[in-house]
């Protein structure tokens, strides 16, 4: 039989790759878990470099013959602890912030292009315009503020000519905004959104049907608030 690296596995390696890929899988969705939504949200240049890293151990360790699961999980450990250390220096010495999470740039301020510092952030005008547009700006002319997020995001304050009126700005009083609940998704019923929201179930099946449908079964999604009812789509 030939070796792994001549391309050719026996049955036990495979299985001890399968349970290798399981351990590994889940040892990094439970560190997922640990290290909270906003390291997955907001990556920044140390994550990116840590999230490669621990990749390219996860992935020698899997098609490494002498490498098993207990150096997989050292691998993932090692990786957790010092993504929390870092997490929690920069909670405690500010200074460490920008070196290790990077900063926010200002490349508009007053309607003015900061061009040497878009430059700086290795940005040029195809990649703003798209940024831009991304914010629903179509014109430079209507942007007051821009900032570069230290995640690489654009952040657009704009001009007050061009912003949304708000309801103060028309001196109306305020509404309540509750936020919709879905009773019906991929054409299951959430039984559990439904009595939480105070109706039933026959309730529902008499709103689907004023609504010119036959049953429930037709409807492919579903949502109410208090203030607009019920709201529906057919498949």
């Amino acid at each position: 039989m030939l070796s792994l690296r001549r391309g050719v596995l026996h049955v036990g390696e495979y299985g001890h790759i399968i349970v290798e890929v399981i351990f590994g899988f889940f040892g990094l969705f439970v560190l997922t878990k640990v290290l909270g939504k906003t390291q997955m949200n907001q990556i920044t240049a140390f994550d990116f470099i840590a999230a490669i890293a621990v990749g390219e151990l996860f992935g020698n360790a899997i098609f490494d013959p002498e490498v098993g699961i207990p150096h997989i999980a050292v691998a993932i450990i090692t990786w957790g602890l010092l993504m929390v250390v870092i997490e929690k220096t920069t909670q405690r010495f500010k200074g460490a912030r920008g070196f290790l999470e990077g900063k926010p740039t200002v490349i508009i301020s007053k309607g003015e292009l900061r061009y040497e510092d878009m430059k700086a952030n290795k940005m040029d005008f195809n990649q703003l315009m798209h940024q831009l547009r991304s914010n629903s700006i179509f014109s430079l002319s209507e942007v007051d503020y821009a900032i570069i997020e230290a995640d690489g995001s654009l952040s657009v304050l704009k001009k007050s000519a061009y912003q949304n009126p708000t309801r103060n700005d028309l001196d109306l009083k305020e509404q309540p905004n509750p936020l919709p609940v879905s009773f019906i998704l991929d054409g299951e019923i959430i039984k559990d959104n439904i009595i939480n929201s105070g109706q039933t179930l026959e309730w529902l099946e008499n709103e689907i049907r004023k609504q010119g449908f036959s049953s429930v079964s037709e409807v492919v999604y579903a949502e109410w608030t208090p203030i607009d009812g019920l709201f529906t789509r057919s498949y």
